[in-house]
């Protein structure tokens, strides 16, 4: 199937050509930089983890880290960033094989080939260290081998910064790393610093030695506790030829005590240093996994400088297969006088012929010819015993069951089993917590390389909270923004009156907004039927006790004030105050009449009549009057003046000569 992705130019600069390498977080493609005609390596995550920000802030973290570090031992980044929904980062792209290549295809390497392959990984960490970045993930996956035989450390992904040397990184209780070659302190703690790189590094050599990594088990968690409970074993108890040097330089790489390993990257380059220096080591080629060569069969190249071989004792040349099979393949060179262009030696064809022997055929050609047919079935029986081991058993892996456990540790885990993680629909659960994965399919049996397997991780319990910000909006817009909130939440409406809250508005909502609801619980909701009002009954002309009774069944304040009225007898009620439809609770006040308006009587002694009747009449009174024989002036009056009487009182008037 063609990549869709194969094409395409990212950013308007890297056009992607070549799919180079797939892994369960990006991969790999070789593109040509449109700026500056160069060829490099762009990493693309794939495209379900570039939408989590958590996979997408490591994939970022992997460029800023190793752009920090600028080391011909570590893979260069460029440059960063995201166009078309893909998230990538430029590298400096590395044509050759990755170390396990090399060491499935060789098996073990001598002391001396894993030394010149161990030293340009240590001075790259060094490098790495010294700039305060831990890689936590060195295996030999991520150590890329050019074909030229130069040795990068590549796959900053699960670099973290630290603050200095010796200082550790926490994962946040996630195990991150390849379980193989995760140190004790980050398999139970979760920490790690430059020391832990060191630990790493130190299994890698031992791997280098023995061809395979110290510890194995049926599931990673067996492989840990080997790890937590164990010291690595000495290679030579695999390689017997392994010096005991060699042996205590791996045990002190890989104590357990982070505090008894060597500080940084370049303390381990230092001791492998003198323990070169101890052995006598020369200068080792890097091996490139091109050939595979016995060096004692190895001849020199120079045809002018080498020695002629005794007579009938073929020779070989050692030719490079194919890169991916690591194979050599062994064909007969023509009679070294064939080579100069001299004939045979005479004595070569008049040896004695054995008995049955094809006339004209040298014997010691017979032989080699036997013995290229030899090598040819050999060959053949090895590829067909490889294919066979391949399609039964040699293509398929234990898949480890990874439910329960955290969805960073379940990649680690079956990567290192070969397999290809991927990511299905994240699900609420009320018992597995977030982040954790909760079902994988597969999850445990066997599966072939390559397989993906699909993991569910949790996004914990599922929980609703209403916002408070609905009290005193609309009813139906209240129910409108629960009902979205998906949680299936039952709600039951009662009405209430508000003197604060319009008619068909929610004035309360219980439980209490922001309270962690789960799927199906009950809402209700009070909604306003408006304010608390009643009408204010007519009540005067009634007894001022019963008016006060009526207003407080109405849940109404009542206030009494005294009044006098000529139209209502004293202790009714006189009037009322305010009146129509009022608030519950409010105060209504009664005037209770206390009989007629009084009046004091004035004065008018001296008085005409005239201006007597005048000012009484302006009182609101009344006036009668006699005269007393004869005159016009007010002698007496009655009521007398100064009395209290009640308005329209007739006041007696007595007239007389003053």
């Amino acid at each position: 199937m063609t990549d869709p992705v194969l094409g395409l130019v990212l950013e308007g600069r890297y056009r992607l050509e070549e799919r180079v390498a797939r892994g369960g977080m990006s991969t790999v493609y070789a593109a040509t930089d449109l700026r500056l005609h160069r060829v490099v390596a762009v990493k693309v995550m794939v495209e379900h983890l570039a939408r989590d920000p958590a996979f997408v802030d490591r994939f970022t973290r992997e460029a800023r880290a190793a752009a920090m570090i600028d080391h011909p031992h570590v893979v260069g980044v460029s440059d960063q960033g995201e166009d078309q929904g893909l998230v990538f980062l430029v590298m400096e792209l590395v044509r050759g094989r990755t170390l396990r290549d090399l060491l499935q295809a060789r098996g073990r390497l001598t002391v001396g080939e894993a030394f010149a392959v161990l030293e340009p990984v240590l001075a790259g960490l060094t490098a790495a260290h010294r700039a305060g970045i831990v890689h936590r993930d060195v295996k030999p996956e991520n150590v890329l081998i050019s074909t030229d035989g130069q040795v990068k450390v590549a796959d900053f992904g699960l670099a973290r910064a630290v603050a200095g040397t010796g200082h550790t990184s926490h994962t946040g209780g996630v195990l991150i790393g390849t379980v193989a070659y995760l140190s004790p302190e980050q398999l139970e703690r979760g920490r790690s610093d430059a020391r832990s790189d060191v630990y790493a590094a130190g299994v890698v050599l031992y791997e280098l030695l023995t061809g395979h990594p110290p510890y194995a088990g049926d599931t990673p968690l067996a492989v840990a506790y080997q790890h937590v409970h164990h010291d690595v074993p000495a290679p030579s108890l695999e390689s017997p030829g392994v010096p005991w040097q060699v042996d205590e330089l791996v045990a002190r790489t890989t104590r357990r005590d982070p505090g008894a390993r060597p500080l940084d990257a370049g303390a381990f380059l230092a001791e492998i240093h003198q323990v070169q220096r101890d052995l006598g080591l020369g200068r080792t080629p890097v091996p490139t996994g091109r050939t595979t060569v016995n060096p004692g069969t190895l001849r020199p190249t120079n045809r002018a400088t080498q020695p002629r071989p005794a007579s009938g004792d073929p020779r070989t040349e050692v030719l490079a297969s194919q890169r991916a099979s690591g194979r050599t393949a062994m064909v007969p060179l023509p009679p070294t006088g064939a080579v100069h262009g001299r004939r045979p030696p005479p004595e070569q064809h008049t040896a004695p012929r054995p008995p049955g022997a094809r006339p004209g055929v040298p014997p010691h050609i017979r032989r080699r010819r036997a013995r290229f047919a030899i090598t040819i079935v050999v060959l053949l029986a090895i590829t067909i015993g490889a294919i066979g081991w391949w399609l039964g058993s040699g293509r398929w892996t234990d898949v480890p069951s990874v439910s329960g456990q955290g969805s960073q540790q379940a990649v680690g885990f079956l990567q290192e089993a070969g397999l290809d993680p991927v990511f299905g629909d994240e699900q609420f659960s009320e018992d597995v917590p977030a982040g954790t994965v909760i079902s994988a399919d597969p999850d445990g049996g066997r599966a072939v390389i390559g397989t993906d397997v699909e993991l569910v991780v949790s996004k914990g319990p599922e929980r609703f909270a209403v916002d408070g910000a609905l009290v005193g909006q609309p009813s139906g817009d209240v129910q409108a923004a629960i009902e979205a909130l998906g949680g299936d939440l039952v709600v039951s409406p009662t009405p209430g009156r508000s003197d604060s809250v319009p008619a068909g508005s929610v004035m309360g909502i219980d439980p209490v907004p922001g309270t962690e609801l789960r799927r199906g619980d009950a809402l209700t909701l009070t909604v306003s039927e408006g304010a608390a009002t009643a009408d204010v009954p007519e009540l005067v002309g009634m007894d001022a006790d019963d008016a006060q009774g009526a207003l407080e069944d109405l849940d109404f304040d009542v206030v009494r004030v005294d009044g006098r009225s000529n139209d209502v007898d004293s202790g009714l009620v006189m009037d009322v105050s305010p009146t129509g439809n009022q608030p519950y609770g409010s105060t209504v006040t009664l005037t209770v009449s206390q009989g007629p308006v009084q009046v004091t009587v004035p004065d008018v002694g001296g008085q005409t009549l005239v201006e007597a009747t005048a000012t009484l009449t302006a009182a609101g009174l009344q006036v009668t009057s006699s005269t007393f024989i004869t005159g016009d002036r007010v002698v007496r009056q009655s009521p007398g003046a100064g009395e209290v009487v009640d308005e329209g009182t007739t006041v007696n008037l007595l007239l007389s000569f003053v």
